[in-house]
């Protein structure tokens, strides 16, 4: 369904959260016990061999992964509370006698209810979608083909490419259309193209899945299996087309800006005056083509294949974006090939909880309101927000103090840090859904609803200045972002809770989790991405050419370092795919440290559970990432993921840190000991 804009509006996103205070303090976990438990350590293991074995091996070997999980751990177990918090909202919304028709409670009541309702959804079955496959059905030509691709993006069902708005990347303040590659079924080019035996496999798999989702629509076995070939056969070209995910990374090669006469003459054979027409745009004056030789290739195969190949093409991925909304039949099939084949998941969740998601997607700002005015405390966004301006204080210093970088570039990186703005919480204002409705007869339709509802509020932002009181993400999402066009941080109410927040742990533990994670997102502006943007947003080139130089030689070590981080024996992190999270994971936790000695003031400060502050800030930033993970979800990771694996996360991180060798007498005989001249030194 329709989802917020692919671009980079969202570089950094991780996951954090901490708190400040002045001197040693119970160690309070409130939810969730100790902020630091000792029973998770496995101290039989050197903190030199292996530190994020040393500091979470008996949780790893006590939690065991659930069934309905492809992974296990602190992000998970907060999930968990963060489902009980809106659970009760929608229980409350669903039950109540009160609700008056078009109020947010009214809607989000209702999508829940209906989503709950599997008699009505069983006794539906295909028919729910019925009305989009005799859409299907109705094409004729290759200009019934082109409309219905636009008919298709404003219902948010998953189809060619996607067309989104988003900020001028060289003119942060204006609010342009943008084209983006799309279209395929599996979720990386690169599982169409490797000749690795995994990724063979899953193509069987994925034919075999895309035929069994034909039959349950009433294809019979050996039509479906012919239909299946010739989705492959479509997808498989666009995949050819497709740029890597190591190539969607340079916002440079990314950034094609052109007018419509520009549109028209790069990418031909379409009708683009009929596509913005179907989508109801009339000013189109200034558009970003981020892949021309996937839209390019696009346009040719929309002429190249006959009428009957397309509308086998859309039913499909129609089916593929409604199955979750389907009878039981189909939700079981999409499970079983997305969930279990290439994640290893070997239970789905209780529906409550995959209808709950849904509705918390679907209306994110409406639930968004119940939940701060329920869970969030207002105090915690006045602690962030001092915290924040603590790490700038430390990343600051940090920036000045720099060898490699020339004075030049140093004001012009103080003066971006300076003007990073920080959203914590929630937004000041509320996302108006008043003009959508939502009622209790289909839970498809209800989607659909706020799909149109969600594309054609995106629409009407083309043309107009960018609104910069707007949010990213909702306030019940577990995680945290930076925004380069922005140059803002973004740190929502659900990721501030145990076991990222702790409102009465002690500095050290609070610094090594969200305040590792503050560091982290600060720390995004200045990566291999963020730092091609300036202080508003723009992409600009504000290094002098040798501090650019002396920028690719210092994450260079990084990039090599990760490269040789083995994963599943054979398998191994790719250095330049994850550069940026790396980066952005050396940064904060280096300023965070920074911060933590601040606090200290110079003090080695007062031991707790036999644990020095520093020994205590490294414990607890590998214990925010503790957690088991399925191999198939790892190996899936690997090739989609641009962050690294947890261990690589904290063992790729820690090693570089001198204050870790001194606080845990690191040996030189010790297995991940690294001469100093080894060590990754960048911000």
């Amino acid at each position: 369904m329709y989802r917020k804009s692919i671009n980079n509006a969202f570089m950094g996103i991780i996951l954090a959260t901490m708190i400040v205070g002045c001197g040693p303090k119970k160690d309070d976990g409130s939810k969730t016990g100790p902020a630091i438990d000792i029973a998770n350590m496995d101290t039989t293991v050197r903190p030199g061999d292996d530190f994020y074995q040393y500091a979470n091996g008996t949780w790893m070997k006590n939690n065991p992964i659930p069934g309905d999980n492809s992974r296990w751990g602190a992000f998970e177990t907060l999930m968990e509370e963060n489902y009980k918090q809106l659970q009760s909202i929608m229980d409350e919304a669903s039950t109540s006698k009160d609700a008056k028709p078009g109020t947010v409670k009214q809607k989000i009541g209702d999508f829940f209810a209906c989503g709950m309702d599997t008699v009505k959804i069983e006794k539906d079955g295909i028919k729910a979608i019925q009305t989009e496959l005799d859409k299907i059905a109705a094409i004729q030509n290759v200009v019934d083909v082109q409309k219905h691709i636009a008919y298709m993006q404003s219902s948010g069902i998953s189809t060619l490419y996607y067309f989104y708005p988003g900020q001028d990347e060289k003119n942060s303040n204006a609010i342009i259309a943008n084209f983006y590659q799309g279209g395929l079924g599996l979720p990386d080019r690169d599982y169409y193209l490797s000749d690795d035996e995994r990724s063979k496999d899953i193509r069987t798999k994925y034919v075999i899945h895309i035929g069994k989702m034909f039959e349950l629509a009433g294809e019979t076995a050996d039509n479906a299996a012919k239909m299946a070939a010739q989705v492959m056969q479509m997808e498989t070209q666009l995949a050819k087309a497709s740029s890597t995910r190591l190539e969607l990374r340079d916002p440079i090669k990314n950034y094609n800006k052109m007018n419509l006469d520009g549109l028209k003459k790069m990418v031909q054979k379409y009708d683009w005056d009929n596509y913005f027409k179907t989508l109801g745009l009339t000013k189109t004056d200034e558009i970003n083509v981020c892949q021309p030789k996937f839209m390019k290739e696009m346009a040719n195969m929309t002429n190249q294949f006959p009428v009957d190949l397309w509308k086998t093409y859309f039913k499909w991925h129609t089916m593929h974006t409604a199955a979750a909304y389907l009878s039981d039949n189909f939700v079981k099939e999409n499970f079983n090939f997305y969930a279990t084949t290439l994640r290893g998941v070997k239970e789905m969740k209780p529906r409550w909880k995959r209808v709950l998601s849904e509705t918390s997607d679907c209306l994110g700002e409406a639930v968004g309101q119940l939940y701060v005015e329920k869970y969030f405390p207002a105090e915690a966004k006045k602690r962030m927000t001092e915290l924040v301006g603590n790490l700038k204080i430390a990343l600051k210093e940090s920036i000045l103090n720099l060898k490699w970088m020339s004075e030049v570039t140093k004001k012009e990186a103080v003066a971006k840090l300076e003007k990073i703005n920080v959203k914590v919480g929630y937004p000041d204002k509320w996302i108006d859904y008043t003009s959508l409705t939502i009622a209790k007869n289909s839970y498809f339709e209800n989607v659909i609803s706020a799909s149109r509802f969600g594309f054609a509020r995106e629409m009407a932002k083309i043309g107009k200045p960018v609104d910069r009181t707007e949010w990213g993400m909702t306030p019940q999402t577990i995680n945290a972002y930076y925004s380069p066009n922005m140059n803002e941080i973004v740190f929502p109410a659900g990721i501030l809770q145990p076991p990222f927040f702790f409102m009465n742990a002690d500095d050290a533990v609070n610094y090594g989790a969200i305040g590792a994670i503050i560091g982290h997102e600060m720390t995004h502006g200045f990566d291999d991405q963020g730092r091609q943007y300036d202080k508003d947003g723009n992409l600009r080139d504000w290094w002098t050419k040798e501090d650019a130089v002396n920028f690719g030689n210092q994450t260079k070590v990084l990039v090599d370092q990760y490269n040789a981080f083995p994963i599943l024996d054979s398998l191994h992190v790719d250095g330049e795919l994850t550069l940026g999270e790396n980066i952005a994971d050396i940064g904060g936790v280096t300023v965070s440290l920074a911060a933590l000695h601040k606090s200290l003031n110079g003090k080695e400060g007062d031991k707790i559970d036999g644990f020095t502050p520093v020994q205590r800030f490294f414990l607890s930033y590998a214990q925010v990432w503790r957690g088991n993970i399925r191999a198939e979800e790892l190996m899936s990771r690997l090739k989609e993921d641009v962050h690294s694996p947890a261990v690589a996360r904290v063992n790729g991180i820690v090693y570089n840190i001198p204050e870790f060798y001194k606080a845990f007498d690191i040996k030189e005989t010790d297995k991940r000991f690294k001469k100093e001249a080894d060590r990754a030194v960048i911000w």
